[in-house]
């Protein structure tokens, strides 16, 4: 079994018949620090996999960095516990020379959880991080029928998800053709989504003009922050989204679609973005 999924011994019960033993699995979650030319910025509760993507996506959502070259290099630290074992969850990333280190002011105060990923911000003005990669101005217009076809897309994609039934989902598709770019699984949605932004900067891909990231949960707030980080114009989701997330697409020219199942939809924000045939679809009042 890999470090992604575990087994574990349950106990099965269904009222009116007797309990039965089995093995189930489920997704790993564990703790990952992210260092910083070897001084420590986050920690925090992940999927394991594709971690060097996790922390260059972390690192592009935080402002630090915006192109590859900005990620020199990154390893796991050795002798993480007192045996000098490595645990693999500890990741020191170096930035290339005359890349600014990250603020102090960005370093988290506590743990980051699988479901929070703004937490230990050190103030409130640091929740809002000002993007290089503006999505105002994207011409990208996707067509509603097309775009119904991304959650069955993504759910028949997700590995761990069919073993686990436990785990979120990103994944990024070109907006005109609607092919999918890549899928990334993690126990933090907000983990998934830096997986998939950090994938994209390792491909030299940044800005993501012209295409959705979709996610298999809620769209957020710091979702909806983490696609503008990488010039996203549109955040799809399977789910609602928060007011702040709608709040803040319509502030910064993105385009925000919840409740994406079957072959309807609703757009909060950005209804321009949508096409269906001769009409343009309807945005919920605000």
């Amino acid at each position: 079994m890999s470090r992604i999924t575990a087994r574990r011994k349950v106990v099965r019960l269904t009222a009116g018949e007797n309990p039965t033993s089995r093995e189930d699995v489920l997704a790993v979650e564990e703790p990952l620090e992210i260092r910083v030319n070897g001084r420590s910025l986050a920690v925090t509760m992940r999927t394991p996999g594709n971690d060097f993507d996790l922390a260059a996506g972390f690192l592009v959502s935080e402002g630090v960095i915006t192109r590859n070259e900005h990620f020199s290099t990154a390893r796991y630290c050795a002798g993480a516990t007192v045996e000098g074992v490595n645990t693999y969850n500890v990741l020191d990333v170096s930035l290339a020379p005359g890349v600014t280190p990250p603020d102090p002011s960005l370093e988290r105060s506590f743990l980051t959880t699988s479901s929070c990923g703004l937490c230990g911000k050190a103030s409130i003005d640091a929740v809002r991080t000002k993007s290089a990669f503006p999505v105002t101005a994207d011409p990208l217009q996707v067509d509603a029928e097309l775009l119904t076809s991304f959650p069955e897309v993504l759910r028949a994609a997700q590995d761990v998800f069919e073993k686990t039934g436990g785990i979120h989902a990103a994944a990024l598709f070109d907006g005109t053709t609607g092919r999918m770019l890549v899928l990334r699984e993690d126990v933090g949605r907000h983990n998934a989504v830096d997986k998939v932004i950090g994938w994209a900067l390792k491909e030299d891909l940044l800005p993501l003009t012209g295409t959705v990231l979709m996610v298999s949960s809620r769209a957020s707030f710091e979702l909806a922050q983490k696609a503008l980080m990488a010039g996203i114009p549109v955040l799809a989701a399977v789910s609602a989204p928060s007011s702040l997330a709608a709040e803040f697409a319509d502030e910064v020219g993105m385009t925000v679609v919840g409740f994406l199942r079957g072959d309807s939809m609703v757009i909060y924000a950005g209804v321009e973005r949508i096409t269906s045939g001769e009409r343009t679809p309807q945005s919920v009042p605000g």
